[in-house]
């Protein structure tokens, strides 16, 4: 694919920016949103505590905060041209495992950017879709298709961070393609299968502008993150991610 290609040529400025917004965790927690949230419901219990994550797009609608958080990684992610329905940071603290388990979706595929790999190239951190196993390699880019049973492992004594897509299936018609974001969208947004005119147009105009990637707020000359609080609402933290995300 070419946005995984492009993606892999971004990992330097991907992975430095990263480094550094995630060192100053007493910050990205005041100021993000949902900022690695663990897994924890019954559907995701196979995850396990050590899996979390930190969101920059959800269901095709981008985070203006975290994106303002990680704005040269959503950048990049945006004009890979990726087809991409939810974008987030994953970790999996060391040593831990992620049980075997299908995530019951095959319209879309998951991929895997290899940001932060301990002991990368040592075989100590893994996924196994089907019969297949493959490690983690920093900088590497994964796609393959999580409605097959899969397992993940990282038995090193370190945090494995990647960062985490959901594409939608190539063989998808654009007519599919729209016909599941317009289901993803009444979830949030039931008035757009409103019988009022005026209440659908005002869903229809907002699904528009949440879908529109974020304006990146600009920074003065030397400030650095935590040092200019990004626009957009702050979403509570539940401590919990939804439903769907997978290894």
């Amino acid at each position: 694919f070419d946005w995984a290609n492009y993606l892999e040529s971004k990992y330097p400025e991907i992975r430095k920016e990263f480094d550094s917004v995630n060192s100053n965790m007493k910050k990205l927690q005041e100021e993000g949103n949902n900022i690695w949230a663990g897994a924890l419901t019954e559907d995701a219990s196979s995850y396990g505590v050590g899996w979390k994550t930190l969101g920059l797009m959800n269901r095709g609608r981008w985070d203006p905060v975290n994106v303002n958080l990680f704005p040269k990684t959503a950048k990049a992610v945006h004009e890979s041209g990726i087809p991409a329905t939810e974008v987030f940071f994953a970790s999996m603290t060391g040593p831990s495992d992620i049980k075997k388990h299908s995530d019951f979706t095959n319209f879309v595929l998951t991929s895997h950017l290899a940001v932060d790999i301990p002991y990368s190239g040592e075989n100590k951190c893994r996924i196994t879709i089907g019969d297949e196993t493959r490690q983690w390699i920093n900088g590497n880019v994964m796609v393959f298709d999580t409605s097959l049973i899969h397992d993940a492992v990282n038995e090193s004594d370190k945090m494995r961070y990647i960062l985490m897509f959901r594409v939608w299936h190539p063989d998808l018609t654009q007519v599919e393609r729209d016909a599941l974001q317009f289901t993803y969208d009444c979830l949030e947004l039931p008035g757009l299968v409103s019988d009022n005119p005026e209440e659908r147009y005002v869903a229809e105009e907002t699904a528009k502008s949440v879908r529109a990637f974020p304006a990146i707020e600009s920074k003065s000359k030397g400030s650095g993150f935590g040092e200019k609080k990004p626009r957009g609402k702050k979403q509570k933290n539940s401590g919990k991610t939804k439903k769907g995300f997978g290894v």
